[in-house]
């Protein structure tokens, strides 16, 4: 009981609750399959294995044909992320689905009066879609995609511009995310992270990083916050 009233007390001090999307709110693993194996055959090279996929969900584009090809042309990666994008477009939302307990989270962070964003390596729309798609829009207040900043994570840029666009600070925020990625760019922005293992990095991996608290899933974060006080202010 005292462990949760500490945990409680913890969550009480952020105003603003910032989500990684892929294998943190959601999975559009058949979406990101189909869109890199579309690339791939385009440009004539092997297309990949689902589980050899998955493990650079949350990477940049051009990372995730380096990783899966170990071409490091310039060029070529950007006709990969070319061709990626025009079956993204197509697929994306449609093959997304959200966690179980995801809506429910941002539902209790919204009634709590907390400020919630989006910061993701995909495009902006496309998580737009997929939160208009699932009647959530208005549960979170910024989205910050991969054409709204110059670096992409794990440099701290994208966290760094969704502080200032939420008008909160590091201190003030938690970032929730489920890869080594998240939590060096968390580091690096100088701002809590909780890690999940949702996705395909697993909790002893996190150990290299300042890590708040490693949770299995939503619903261990979800617990915390709708056992607390009503709003942060209070």
């Amino acid at each position: 009981m005292q462990a949760r009233i500490y945990e409680q007390r913890i969550y009480m001090r952020y105003s603003s609750y910032i989500f990684d999307f892929d294998y943190t709110l959601g999975d559009s693993t058949g979406g990101v399959v189909a869109s890199i194996n579309h690339a791939l055959a385009g440009m004539q090279l092997p297309v990949r294995s689902r589980d050899e996929i998955r493990k650079t969900i949350g990477m940049s584009l051009p990372n995730t044909f380096i990783h899966l090809t170990g071409i490091r042309d310039p060029e070529q990666g950007k006709q990969f992320s070319r061709l990626f994008q025009v079956k993204a477009d197509q697929i994306m939302a449609l093959s997304t689905d959200l966690f179980p307990d995801t809506i429910r989270l941002l539902t209790v962070c919204k009634a709590k009066g907390y400020k919630t964003g989006i910061v993701t390596t995909k495009h902006r729309y496309i998580i737009e879609e997929i939160l208009e798609k699932f009647h959530i829009a208005g549960l979170v207040d910024l989205v910050i995609g991969n054409e709204d900043v110059r670096q992409l994570k794990p440099h701290p840029e994208a966290l760094l511009t969704a502080l200032r666009r939420l008008n909160t600070s590091g201190g003030d925020s938690l970032y929730v995310g489920d890869s080594l990625i998240d939590a060096e760019a968390a580091s690096w922005a100088q701002i809590d992270f909780i890690a999940v293992t949702t996705g395909t990095t697993g909790k002893d991996e996190f150990a290299q990083f300042r890590c708040l608290k490693v949770i299995g899933a939503l619903s261990e974060l979800l617990a915390d916050l709708d056992e607390g006080r009503e709003h942060p202010d209070d």
